[in-house]
């Protein structure tokens, strides 16, 4: 690794970022209705398209060839290939990139090395490229940047032009659509006699609008007249004094003769101190006076004859204007229809000029921006990268501190398979073997005698068993059910002949109607020769070896109900590997079986502690009771404490029952 690390090529990466954002100023903004909001561009959808834009090949193709990126090793491999790439590509190991064009490999290189992306939650676009000089990894990015810009740009004023283009022929088309609504308007006008006066209203709605503020002026007028001709007769009839009515004041006449009434009335005052009333002097005075007196109501008369004479006037004005007003009604019906239909065909040609307006402005504003070369593009460059300093890749202090903690590892796991496969980790403690034992000869079968006799030879067997501290089979039967004890474990220290006491336990069990399992367990499988038909049966050495299934594994008794697992048919060293996991199987044989009888044969006490268990009970098999290894293997199991052992012996047992062939445990 640390070879690796200093010999690898070095990679330097530099980026270059865009903000996605509206260029246009408040000042020079096209006056439309559009605003930031709407432009599509500055959505998500719309920063994501950009980054598909950016990473596009027209564009790395325009980077490429400005910045000669096909004369370069690094980008084209295909023209400086080495010795071995060429023999790989002759013996057909290797495809031969010259088969691609040369542009084509360029883009592909500089696909592998670029990455664009966008930062979650913005409008910033990254633009990453690596390579192995630095200065091309800051060019290129800048460059992609640029370029990108002026897609941009070249994008805006093409569709500046396809608008002006577009816009020309329709202002032309719908200034003659405009002509011709607006002369259909005068036309239709001048026939129906529409004429528009003042207020932009026709002269039939103006018209009746001045007949109906003259009416009601006149009727002012006569309602004026005659009020003020009924005061100034109440005034006459003497009903009210004449100097209360104001029209009789404000004559100029009476004005005149009130003043001379003044007068008289002064300088008869002023006479009476010194003249009776009888003098021709005063009488002369109170003749003028009285003369004053009847020129004013003549006057007022004449008033109130003027005012009946005014509202009579009145009264014909109004009858005639009512008249007028009515006429101009009916013409004003009459024209209802055709100002509908002109109405329509203004709001038509209204329309054909709005449209018109607004073709025509936004024609000046984009004919403006193609001229003067003002066309702001979207997207501006806020972070232009730079030549980094400093190899991202290779980085020799993590590289070789992985590479040590995964050689650390591989060493770990190769030396603990290397351990397992050995066999030494599953390989028995010193002093646990199992001694080699010799094949010992079965006893004959004896003729079976009489029923009286062998039932009377049997009680004397096992009286005399229970005087020696033996127990026979029936006993140990018994009492293993009695106890609940899952699992019996048989020793028998005077070899394969006394594996016959673990067979007799087990299938008197059977007899009782309880499920048993007898695990053969001999190094010569004396257990699988007594019980079934042959001894190449797939047993617990193929299941230890994973060769086999439970159900592939145990079998039927000949003999009685009971199962049984022999030794099996797989290597035993191999076996011995695995166990371990013998403790397990038995356990998984007692969640299935009631009593599970293990046949260990001529084991050491020491080698049967990995799979005794809190309810198992352990017996020995006794054929010879002086037999010095019977004394030797009870000894070691007190020695080892187990001493609640119990002894068996088959000696007087004769079972009563043919062998059943043909039977499958599954």
């Amino acid at each position: 690794a640390l070879v690796f690390a200093w010999m690898a090529t070095p990679l330097y990466r530099a980026q270059t970022r865009i903000l996605i954002e509206t260029r246009e100023s408040v000042f020079t903004r096209p006056d439309t209705n559009d605003n930031t909001s709407n432009n599509p561009n500055l959505d998500q959808e719309g920063v994501t398209s950009q980054v598909q834009v950016i990473s596009s090949t027209d564009i790395l193709k325009q980077v490429a060839r400005k910045l000669h990126l096909g004369g370069k090793p690094e980008f084209d491999k295909a023209a400086h290939l080495g010795l071995f790439d060429r023999l790989l590509i002759m013996t057909g190991l290797e495809n031969d990139p010259r088969r691609i064009p040369p542009d084509e490999r360029v883009l592909q290189a500089m696909r592998e090395k670029l990455n664009v992306y966008r930062i979650e939650n913005s409008r910033v676009i990254v633009i990453e490229f690596s390579s192995q000089d630095p200065k091309l990894a800051a060019a290129i990015p800048n460059a992609i940047a640029e370029e990108y810009i002026a897609v941009q740009k070249d994008a805006k004023l093409e569709s500046n032009n396809d608008a002006t283009g577009w816009l020309q022929p329709e202002i032309a088309e719908l200034g003659k659509k405009v002509k011709a609504a607006e002369a259909k308007v005068a036309a239709f006008r001048a026939s129906s006699g529409l004429f528009v006066g003042q207020n932009n209203s026709t002269i039939t709605s103006q018209q009746l609008s001045d007949l109906a503020t003259e009416l009601s002026r006149v009727k002012a007028e006569r309602a004026d007249a005659e009020a003020k001709a009924l005061s100034v007769k109440a005034a006459l009839d003497g009903h009210s004094s004449l100097d209360a009515v104001p029209d009789v004041l404000a004559s100029g006449l009476i004005q005149r003769l009130r003043e001379r009434q003044v007068q008289l009335r002064s300088q008869i005052a002023d006479l009476s101190t010194t003249l009776l009333p009888s003098h021709p002097r005063m009488q002369s005075l109170q003749a003028q006076l009285s003369d004053l007196d009847v020129q004013i109501k003549n006057e007022a008369k004449k008033i109130l004859q003027g005012l009946q004479n005014q509202a009579q006037t009145a009264k014909l004005r109004e009858g005639q204007l009512t008249a007028d007003l009515n006429r101009a009604k009916a013409a004003a019906a009459g024209a209802g229809e055709q100002q509908v239909e002109l109405n329509a065909l203004q709001r038509e040609a209204t329309a054909e000029r709005d449209l018109l307006e607004s073709y025509l402005t936004r024609y000046r504003q984009a004919s403006s921006r193609g001229s003067h070369d003002y066309l702001p593009v979207d997207a501006r460059i806020f972070s232009r990268a730079t030549v980094p300093a400093e190899a991202y890749f290779p980085k020799r202090v993590p590289i070789v501190g992985a590479a040590f903690l995964a050689s650390l590892l591989v060493m770990a796991v190769i030396t603990l398979l290397r351990e397992l496969f050995s066999g030494r980790a599953m390989r028995p403690a010193a002093g646990a073997g199992i001694e080699p034992v010799h094949q010992v000869v079965m006893p004959a079968a004896r003729p079976v005698p009489a029923a009286s006799v062998v039932a009377q030879g049997r009680d004397d067997m096992e009286t005399e068993n229970k005087d020696s501290g033996e127990l026979s089979i029936s006993d140990a039967a018994a009492r293993l059910v009695e106890s609940g004890s899952s699992r019996a474990l048989f020793l028998s220290p005077e070899g394969d002949a006394g594996a016959a006491t673990s067979i007799l336990v087990a299938r008197e069990i059977a007899d009782a109607g309880i499920r048993v399992l007898l695990l053969d367990l001999t190094e010569t499988g004396a257990v699988s020769h007594a019980t079934l038909e042959s001894g190449a049966y797939a047993g617990i050495t193929n299941l230890l070896s994973s060769e086999a299934q439970f159900t592939d594994v145990i079998h039927a008794d000949l003999y009685s109900d009971c199962h049984v697992m022999p030794v099996g048919t797989a290597d035993p060293e191999r076996a011995m590997r695995a166990a371990d996991r013998l403790p397990i199987i038995l356990n998984s044989l007692t969640t299935a079986y009631d009593i599970v009888v293990v046949e260990c044969g001529a084991a050491e006490p020491e080698s049967i502690r990995r799979i005794v268990s809190d309810d198992s009970m352990v017996l020995v098999s006794v054929i010879e009771p002086v037999d010095g290894n019977v004394a030797e293997t009870t000894a070691g199991l007190e020695a080892y404490g187990y001493r609640d052992f119990l002894v068996v012996t088959p000696t007087g047992y004769e079972p009563s029952y043919p062998p059943r062939s043909g039977r499958s445990a599954a």
